[in-house]
């Protein structure tokens, strides 16, 4: 049977959940029930989608905090609108003064790598603009939460005891105090099942409730972030944080198969998704779980990321243009590359001219796909102290080579990881998707959309089916379920195959159809604590 997304009933194992009224999914249970709440008080996907991703800052902090970035993909009344909330560089970095601190690429932790938090902005852009409730009214379960306190999901404590181990043996310098003070209160992470709470958290979330963000980027809130920055060595000022405002963007798709898939446009890298697509489109795939099908996914991956890494960077600095790395005549040159055997992959030269993701839908069919970021698990390290804000890493994502695109510099927004993404046929919404897990986004957005259109798996199949992950040169990880055969003919074709232990390496994602009927069918992550809150 041919995959029609809008017909399709489904007939499997895999269970998939209905909805008729709005659907939340996302990789937190609570999350997800607070965003239903709100559908349920009368508000929409994007008030939903708000009040989710505000809520999964509290209950899953070490993915996603109140200084994190956030990028959004939002289908309202037949139209795709974009927005990117990415924050800049400090006005006071530059790759000079970083290599003077005694670094030869940008740092991970610290005052160095912050960035102007973007994802404050995201949520009162988002309100503003096509919101129903009172903003005040979208923070309500992230503030119990945050005060009352939260049981701690597996997976959240799994990854929370990971960063704890670390962060005690390399957290050494009074900056990091703050972490440990909010995040291990009693000497160790939380345990599975144990509450955690933040009064400082719950504060600054009404803080910025009341004032609608103005006392993040303005107020008391900016002087607070400021003044730990200027005291402590960072290039982060209030001048910083009162420039920004988030960005509407025209967001960019191609068309796989008769499907357009949307991503946002650079900085971001959902583009490497789409070049993907672009190479894969004129293969015919009739099996999934064979060698030869694996093999030319990987090598598109390959080709098209090191294509990314090579010029995707803040647009106002990119040499080469969306439409050049998206045109088909470059997916033809690029495409006739793949050959029988595994290739190291280089860029070409087309003619030059820890995350946490969430999908909402509501019964006027608006849909919402979101995506918010502290970058590295716990980001900097470096939280505000009496503010429970816990400082983003994005800066980490820079070069320090002045010949890059993507080199610091003052105002410049980096290369960016994280990318919600969209599917719809004939003008029609099939519906929001995403997978989290930094550089294995675009390749997890490969490979559900085409388990969905090439495999005709229902939403839960394609989230479920065992996933590869390019790392570097010929170096592949494969999860556990990962077929056998295909294994041994991938390394017989030069592929270095490892097999990884941790599913967590392979993303967590969710998934919203909408069926011609208008009922939603939603499916998360069995990587993750996921939940689809339906209605």
């Amino acid at each position: 049977m041919k995959f029609d997304p809008l017909k399709y009933e489904y007939p499997s194992k895999r269970n998939v959940i209905y909805g008729k009224r709005g659907m939340v999914c996302t990789s937190q249970n609570l999350a997800a029930e607070a965003g239903l709440d709100i559908l349920k008080k009368g508000g929409n996907a994007i008030d939903a989608a708000i009040a989710t991703a505000i809520c999964l800052t509290v209950v899953e902090p070490m993915c996603n905090t109140i200084g994190s970035d956030s990028f959004a993909l939002v289908w309202v009344k037949d139209e795709m609108h974009g927005l990117n909330a990415s924050g800049p560089a400090p006005m006071l970095a530059s790759a000079d003064k970083i290599k003077n601190m005694g670094y030869d690429e940008m740092p991970f932790y610290g005052m160095t790598p912050l960035t102007v938090p973007g994802t404050v902005s995201s949520w009162i852009t988002l309100s503003e603009r096509f919101g129903k409730l009172p903003f005040e009214d979208l923070f309500e379960p992230a503030i119990r939460y945050a005060e009352e306190g939260f049981p701690v999901s597996p997976v959240t404590a799994h990854v929370w005891k990971e960063c704890f181990d670390n962060f005690s043996k390399v957290f050494k310098d009074e900056e990091y105090r703050g972490w440990f003070e909010m995040f291990a209160p009693s000497g160790r992470a939380p345990r599975p099942g144990e509450l955690w709470k933040s009064k400082d958290m719950a504060e600054t979330l009404r803080i910025i409730a009341k004032t609608k963000g103005k006392a993040f980027y303005q107020g008391e809130l900016a002087d607070k972030i400021s003044d730990f920055c200027e005291k402590h060595g960072g290039f982060l000022r209030k001048e910083d944080l009162a420039g920004y405002k988030a960005e509407w963007v025209e967001p960019i798709k191609v068309n796989y198969k008769g499907y357009d898939i949307w991503e946002l446009p650079p900085n971001g890298h959902g583009i490497v998704a789409l070049m993907t697509l672009n190479i894969l489109n004129k293969f015919e795939f009739n099996t999934r779980d064979c060698a030869d099908t694996y093999h030319k996914q990987l090598e598109a991956m390959k080709l098209a990321y090191s294509d990314g890494k090579r010029y995707i960077a803040d647009p106002r600095f990119m040499k080469v243009s969306v439409q050049q790395l998206l045109s088909e005549e470059y997916a033809d040159e690029r495409r006739k590359l793949i050959g029988y055997e595994a290739l190291t992959p280089e860029p070409g030269k087309p003619d030059r001219g820890g995350t946490v993701y969430l999908c909402t839908a509501d019964e006027e069919g608006n849909m919402v796909s979101f995506i918010q970021s502290c970058y590295w698990n716990f980001g900097s390290g470096i939280v505000i102290p009496g503010t429970g804000i816990c400082m983003q890493n994005r800066g980490a994502n820079f070069s320090l080579d002045e010949k890059s695109e993507n080199c610091i510099a003052p105002g410049k927004k980096s290369y960016h990881t994280i990318i919600p993404s969209f599917m719809t046929k004939d003008g029609r919404a099939i519906g929001p998707f995403g997978v989290m897990g930094t550089y294995m986004q675009p390749q997890g957005h490969v490979q559900v959309v085409m388990n969905t259109v090439d495999f005709n798996l229902n939403p839960q199949e394609a989230l479920d089916a065992p996933r590869w992950q390019w790392v570097e040169d010929k170096e592949i990880w494969v999860e556990r379920g990962f077929p056998y055969a295909a294994t041994e003919e991938l390394v017989r074709r030069g592929h270095q195959v490892k097999v990884a232990a941790d599913s967590l390496d392979f993303g967590r994602g969710q998934v919203i159809w909408r069926l011609e009927n208008g009922i939603y069918v939603g499916a998360t992550e069995p990587r993750g604590d996921g939940c689809v809150a339906a209605w």
